[in-house]
């Protein structure tokens, strides 16, 4: 029977040596597992061998239901060996044992994951049965116990370190670090032909007959005015608000957007797989190497080949510093009004109803009452017909109106002048 037994025992280890083992994890005094991290450039060089990983999350994928019976989502994880990252996949029965990262940021320790490749690119596989993971804070924690983690998880005495460093690194990262944070800026910072960052919330997503994707994006902030056109002619002006693309937004849709805040159109002539998931629903995001111009006095962003798109966690840092600034914003009837407005407004403007708040136009374009009165301050762009002569021949005559186009970092509208109006103004 030992001569039976020792080829079958023989067998086993070298199925495990060729596909299960874990070279990765030892045993050390008193049973407890020592775990063996490698950077992920020298996990790449272990193709099909069970390795264990610990980086900083820089890309969040959304959660969404495979091919088969399972849930996946995607992470790309980088460290000091490789700023660039690479892409982990995992699978689970339940969308809850999917890690949830908090931040993009944080830090996560892959246990018993697998290096495969696909068309010549390389990414880390999890597999539900015998991978597992911990997700930590990044580097503004200092705490050392994860908060979430897989079931099988077990970590060991040296994690705390290389926790510590992999924070260090994130603080003080080199210039070809994670490239977490290159030039960010906030729509009210928006400069013509600048690259940078932008974190901000999808509202709407829209696929123009044209082939061009649209996003319609917001982060609570007022975009600055655009520089005026010098032809006074209001046909030259797009006259509704929110329709640079070829068919306006319906107003299902315009009803749902914030009535504070500019709502930046970002073009792209290219798919990327965030964008099924942005259709689906409403996700906050990171715009990575984007650019604005200004187009028919509009602003205008576009997404070059380089851009990326990252989704992120409403507990991601930069989403919850957003969101206290806009809850800030609209608590008070000051910060409501345009910030990159007119200055003083007050001090050369004549208003009745004096105590009423002020409204951006859109929040009257989404009131549901068919004639809405509002108190606004309001840029006038241009005007028809904008020659003195003709606006002579209005006044004389017994019809007339002056139509003019207005705008706040909200909307631009045509709004019209009638008769005893028009000789008031």
């Amino acid at each position: 029977m030992e001569t039976a037994a020792a080829p079958a025992r023989e067998r086993k280890r070298q199925r495990q040596s060729e596909g299960g083992a874990v070279p990765s994890m030892t045993a050390v005094g008193g049973g407890e597992a020592q775990y063996v991290y490698l950077p992920i450039a020298d996990a790449l060089k272990a193709h099909g061998v069970r390795v264990c990983i610990f980086a900083a999350v820089s890309e969040i994928g959304a959660a969404f239901h495979s091919r088969g019976t399972d849930f996946t989502r995607t992470l790309r994880v980088s460290d000091q060996s490789r700023s660039t990252g690479i892409s982990v996949t995992f699978f689970a029965n339940d969308t809850a044992l999917l890690p949830c990262v908090r931040s993009s940021g944080d830090v996560i320790s892959l246990h018993n994951v697998k290096i495969t490749s696909y068309h010549g690119e390389f990414f880390v596989t999890f597999d539900k049965k015998s991978s597992s993971f911990a997700l930590f804070e990044g580097k503004a924690s200092t705490e050392s116990r994860p908060y979430q983690t897989s079931m099988k998880y077990h970590g060991s005495k040296h994690d705390d370190e290389i926790l510590t460093n992999m924070r260090m690194w994130l603080m003080y990262p080199p210039p070809e670090g994670v490239g977490l944070k290159d030039l960010e800026l906030q729509l009210r910072s928006v400069q013509s032909d600048l690259t940078f960052d932008l974190v901000c919330k999808v509202l709407h997503v829209y696929a123009a007959p044209s082939g061009e994707w649209i996003f319609y994006v917001w982060d609570g902030t007022d975009i600055p005015t655009t520089e005026l056109q010098t032809c006074l002619n209001t046909e030259a002006f797009t006259p509704a608000p929110l329709h640079l693309e070829e068919v306006p937004l319906p107003r299902e849709v315009l009803c749902t957007l914030p009535s504070i805040g500019t709502i930046l159109r970002i073009f792209s002539n290219k798919f990327c797989k965030e964008i099924t998931h942005l259709q689906r629903d409403i996700y906050w995001a990171r715009f990575c190497n984007i650019t604005c111009k200004q187009e028919f006095g509009i602003w205008k962003g576009t997404l070059p080949p380089s851009s990326r798109v990252r989704l992120l966690s409403d507990e991601d840092g930069s989403v919850v510093e957003r969101l206290k600034m806009y809850e800030s914003r609209v608590s008070t009837k000051v910060h409501r009004q345009p910030m990159a407005g007119l200055h003083k407004a007050f001090d050369f403007t004549d208003v009745k109803f004096k105590r009423a708040g002020y409204t951006t136009l859109m929040e009257s374009l989404t009131d549901k009452r068919v004639t809405h009165k509002l108190k606004t301050l309001v840029r006038v762009v241009s005007a028809f017909p904008c020659q003195g002569s003709d606006l002579h021949s209005l006044l004389t005559s017994n019809k007339y109106c002056l139509r003019l186009t207005l705008e706040d970092p909200t909307a631009r509208i045509h709004a019209y002048v009638c008769k005893d109006d028009l000789v008031r103004c």
